[in-house]
């Protein structure tokens, strides 16, 4: 555990305009300044957006009531909450990202396991960001401004979207939180407005299709549309589990981990604002404009623009501005920072621009030449399904090691060197990665997407699909048993020792490499075994 930075040494956070020099390297005690109210502004920022209204609609989608929708929205936010908030302890404790944190389970080299996902998380939600901010932003210019909705309109309003995000990125942590700070409440004001825009057509009765008078077969699919649409909302929270650690990094360690989880769990529960907002409003498409959700080609956009009054056309488009530059730089902040942990050849900046730059040409592609915006959330799904079980590993793994971690041993990867606590076996620790890639193939083959993806066993609960919290508790179940059977090294553990795990006595290979002298090489080796 890192001691407790005097107070007097703490270092004045640098101005806005300087560009951010940190890569995924421990951020010093002394520049740790960040507050957990700063994490909760930048987790629940980065989700009030267009694009999670976009998630709340789909319960109307999937056919159900108002009510029924909205069961499902607090059970997909709490959960979701409940299974994200843990993953912030990790930046306060190690000062660095959650992939590279997850070398003390994974292994040394196992750790890319948690860059990957995050870069494809990231990219997939940030697109989904720009193109529905985006979209929004063109439908509203053109009702209020009669601007035309062609091809050039949505490139300039995507490249608009995607051009600010990159700057703000660039310039890192401190300017993002300060967009995040005017995000929050501004976006916030905006759809507070919108319900007073709403509240004349709002009916909370509207029954969706699953009525008494509902057929019998329409009735049984009831189940299977409330967990869908469940996991849809659930996977939003879920999807800032590798993110949390860019943010929280820069909290100090002394701060009380109860405050850290708390903010990361509050932040959740308060995108109930975007969730409801988006459900109300899908409900009030779904009586006066019932083409808008028509399950075969949904436009949510489309249809709360059909609905929406005159006077609420530029407020959603400064929503869509708002929501879409908040969102974006959550995930592309995040994105640059892992690559620029799998290639430290690479600083942030370099990562950063490169990663941008694909993930633009990723979005215009997909938009106007494989015509793949639906599919995206598939896509999402899928990798939501293989994230959640790493997360689980990383939870469990902080539990059994009763929040005790090296932080030098973690950055063995990103120095090219070799050998510390976490080795394992050549840099992999076979039991954390087994217990993700079974329960990832577990969550897969068990999915249930209707119209999208069915995985091999997706029909086996009748159509329900359960495949995310199966995979959640082979994760759990699997990764203790092998911390049982197959003990790992004492040095990985702290002075307390192993919690829920057995541990055995074996010599730690000292760090070797760049940057690492025979004689520290000697001093740490002896310091491990000491342990």
């Amino acid at each position: 555990m890192s001691p407790v930075p005097d107070p007097a040494a703490v270092t004045p956070p640098p101005p806005l305009t300087e560009v951010e020099s940190h890569g995924v390297d421990r951020i010093p005690d002394a520049e740790r300044t960040a507050t957990p109210f700063d994490l909760f502004r930048l987790a629940f920022g980065g989700a009030n957006t267009f694009s999670t209204c976009v998630l709340g609609a789909f319960p109307i989608l999937f056919g159900l009531s108002f009510w029924q929708g909205l069961a499902a929205t607090l059970l997909g936010v709490v959960a979701g909450a409940l299974i994200l908030c843990p993953m912030a302890v990790f930046g306060p404790v190690n000062g660095t990202n959650n992939a590279v944190s997850s070398s003390a389970h994974l292994g040394v080299h196992g750790r890319v396991v948690g860059s990957f996902l995050s870069l494809l998380t990231a990219v997939a939600f940030f697109s989904i960001s720009v193109w529905s901010s985006g979209d929004a932003l063109v439908g509203g210019a053109h009702r209020l401004f009669g601007l035309h909705r062609g091809n050039v309109s949505y490139a300039l309003a995507y490249a608009l979207f995607a051009g600010l995000v990159l700057i703000v990125c660039v310039y890192g942590f401190r300017f993002m939180l300060f967009v995040n700070k005017i995000a929050v409440t501004s976006a916030s004001a905006l759809f507070l407005l919108g319900a007073i825009a709403f509240a004349g057509d709002f009916d909370p009765s509207y029954a969706g299709v699953f009525t008494d008078s509902a057929d019998a077969a329409t009735q049984s699919l009831f189940w299977p549309s409330f967990i869908g649409a469940a996991l849809i909302v659930l996977s939003n929270p879920v999807s800032f589990g590798a993110f949390l650690g860019d943010w929280s990094r820069y909290i100090p360690a002394s701060t009380p981990r109860r405050k850290v989880v708390g903010a990361a769990f509050l932040s959740q529960i308060a995108t109930l604002l975007p969730f409801v907002f988006g459900l109300a409003t899908a409900s009030i498409i779904a009586n006066k404009a019932p083409e808008y959700v028509d399950p075969a080609a949904p436009d949510f956009v489309g249809g709360l623009l059909a609905i929406s009054p005159s006077w609420f056309f530029l407020p959603v488009c400064l929503l869509a501005l708002i929501g879409g530059l908040s969102t974006g730089t959550t995930a592309l902040y995040g994105t640059g920072l892992d690559f620029s942990s799998v290639f430290p050849r690479l600083s942030r900046v370099q990562a950063t621009v490169l990663i941008g730059v694909l993930s633009i040409a990723f979005i215009f592609v997909g938009r106007f030449g494989l015509d793949i915006v639906q599919s995206i959330s598939t896509f999402a799904t899928m990798i939501i399904t293989c994230t959640t079980p790493w997360m689980v590993v990383m939870i469990l793994g902080y539990h059994t090691r009763r929040g005790w971690y090296d932080p030098e041993a973690l950055q063995v990867f990103n120095r090219r060197q070799r050998g510390g606590r976490y080795w394992f076996a050549h840099g992999w620790n076979w039991r954390g990665m087994t217990a993700w890639w079974v329960s990832a193939v577990v969550g897969v083959l068990f999915t249930n997407i209707p119209g999208q993806f069915v995985g091999p066993l997706g029909e086996l609960a009748n159509g329900v699909d359960i495949g995310l919290p199966l995979s959640l508790a082979v994760a759990a179940v699997l990764f203790l048993t092998l911390l049982r059977l197959f003990p790992e090294p004492r040095a990985v553990y702290g002075p307390e020792g192993a919690r829920l795990a057995r541990t055995v006595d074996v010599p730690v290979p000292p760090i070797t490499g760049p940057g690492a002298s025979t004689e520290d090489a000697s001093v740490r080796e002896k310091a491990q075994l000491a342990d």
